[in-house]
């Protein structure tokens, strides 16, 4: 159980983190939960879905994304965190990269920091240890506008699994608790589909960190180029990938479809508490 700011978060069996994105380009959802109305109520509604967090983000992370300024980003996220935290029993995260939008989520009633550059951005290592609340750090080659420009790694596993011990040792030196890290590989940053699936084939090989694992494979570019699918048209491939994720150690998904994806984390967990009881 991990205290997000007196909010728990149940990593003892896989659970759904609900996506919400704030923003007008993100690559799935862009601008249909721009408003704060709409964001709202789509919390709300992921929540009584199933999830066990929501992660609220005002910059789009797609390939080839343009930043937005920190006040921009904190006028998109705070107004929405504050409408929720009195609403919400789960927990509520914060994608961001800036000091200034975790401090501010996190004095909003924010209890988890959600970082694709695993705290990298000058002061954000200071700013998570100063909020102390859980962190997720996520490998990710480059930025969101450089990162798949001709992505190269020797063993994307090896790569991948060394960085993210740097940045675990960097944060434990800063104060961070170790118990309150998790990792993310960060499928689809600054990987080809090759990577992806190198990575998504040997998973379990991230175990030997220690740390609980989230991942986001949910409407992955990887399903519209392996199968030649729309953004629309990849639920099914997406709970696939979340499902085969949770097999090889993934405690948290990332997901825009709640509803469906944690129908399929239970029906795994019913099956491996039933398989027990079969055994003894």
């Amino acid at each position: 159980m991990i205290d997000c700011k007196g909010k728990p978060l149940d990593l003892s069996r896989p659970q759904v983190m609900g996506v919400l994105n704030i923003t007008p380009d993100s690559f799935s959802d862009g601008g249909d939960f721009f408003s704060p109305e709409k964001a709202v109520q789509h919390a709300l509604q992921m929540a009584a879905d199933g999830a066990a967090i929501i992660d609220i983000g005002g910059e789009s992370t797609r390939p080839g994304a343009e930043p937005v300024p920190e006040a921009d980003e904190i006028r998109r996220v705070v107004p929405v965190i504050e409408a929720l935290q009195s609403r919400l029993e789960v927990p509520i995260s914060v994608d961001t990269q800036k000091p200034g939008v975790m401090r501010a989520a996190v004095q909003a009633g924010a209890g988890f920091i959600n970082d694709v550059n695993a705290l990298r951005e000058p002061g954000a290592l200071d700013a998570a240890a100063e909020c102390g609340v859980p962190v997720c750090l996520m490998h990710m080659r480059g930025d969101p506008g450089t990162m798949q420009d001709s992505p190269q790694y020797d063993d994307v596993v090896d790569e991948v699994k060394t960085f993210l011990q740097q940045r675990l040792s960097a944060c434990v030196q800063a104060g961070i608790r170790r118990e309150r890290i998790l990792l993310d590989p960060g499928f689809g940053f600054g990987k080809t589909v090759h990577h992806n699936m190198q990575l998504l084939a040997r998973l379990e090989e991230f175990d030997q960190l220690g740390q609980a694992m989230i991942v986001g494979l949910s409407r992955k570019s990887m399903i519209g180029e392996l199968l030649g699918l729309e953004v629309g048209e990849r639920l099914p491939a997406s709970i696939a990938l979340a499902v085969l994720a949770v097999e090889r150690g993934a405690r948290l998904v990332r997901s825009h479809d709640v509803a469906a994806t944690w129908q399929a984390l239970q029906m795994i967990t019913v099956l491996h508490d039933r398989h027990r009881e079969w055994e003894t």
